[in-house]
This record gives structure tokens, sequence and C-alpha cells, in this order.
């Protein structure tokens, strides 16, 4: 209940600050696929990963992975960095409030759910086998 608490007070916070409840819905409606769900739980587990890593761990094409981070992109919860020709993605700094404290109940929930751990033990795995720490 005390954490249910805090993230309402949270979210009040953050719509009166931003002043639609626009910001709100399209925070957490990128959280509404599992996939980018899964993709969010990675990068907290992990800090900083290529796009080659997310597609060997989700078992699915480079343009699927992209598209949903990219719209992790647009809703504030990850950013990007450059390196060549592969781009790197990390769970947002300069994130919302809201971000922070959904951020912190899926930690606390969500990190030991079934599929979170074999993403995590899969994405271990490939990490060790990985020939060039550079895609």
């Amino acid at each position: 209940m005390q954490i249910l608490t805090q993230f309402l007070t949270a979210i009040a916070g953050e719509v009166y600050k931003h002043g639609t409840m626009k910001h709100l819905a399209q925070t957490l409606k990128a959280l509404s696929d599992p996939i980018r769900l899964r993709i969010i739980l990675l990068l907290e587990s992990e800090g900083e990963l290529c796009v080659c890593d997310l597609i060997e761990v989700l078992k699915l094409p480079q343009s699927t992975v992209s598209r949903h981070l990219a719209y992790l992109k647009r809703s504030c919860w990850v950013d990007t960095r450059r390196e060549g020709l592969w781009m790197h993605y990390s769970l947002s700094k300069e994130s919302c409030t809201i971000c922070k404290e959904v951020l912190h109940t899926l930690k606390q929930n969500a990190s030991t759910l079934h599929e979170a751990v074999s993403d995590r033990i899969t994405l271990s795995t490939f990490l060790k086998t990985k020939v060039t720490p550079n895609c």
C-alpha cells in the first residue's frame, strides 16, 4: 500500500509539473508492451546494451527491436549513444519522477519474474561468448 501511495503521489506531482495527462499516458503506455518491458528490465540490470545484444536475447528481428527502442526513446525511458555504426541504449539518466518511481517498482516486483530471469541468463551467456565487445 505504501508503494502505491508513493507512486500515485509522484504521478500527481508529475502531471501538475507537465500540465497534461498526455505525458503520463505516453510514459505508462510505453511499458504496456511485454517486449518494451523486457528491454527496460534488461537495461536496468546491465546498464548499457547494443541493439545486437537485445536482438540475441529477445530473438526478434533488428527492425522490431529498433522500433521498440525508438518508442522507448520518444517516451523518455532510454538514452542513446552512437559508437561507429552501432547504437547503444541505456536507461535515461534524466528521467522524470514517474519513470524513476515505476522503475523502482519494477525492480522490486518484476525482476524476479521467470521471463526477466531467463532474459538476464541469456544475456549473460551471450556476452561471455561475444567475439568482440563492439557489435
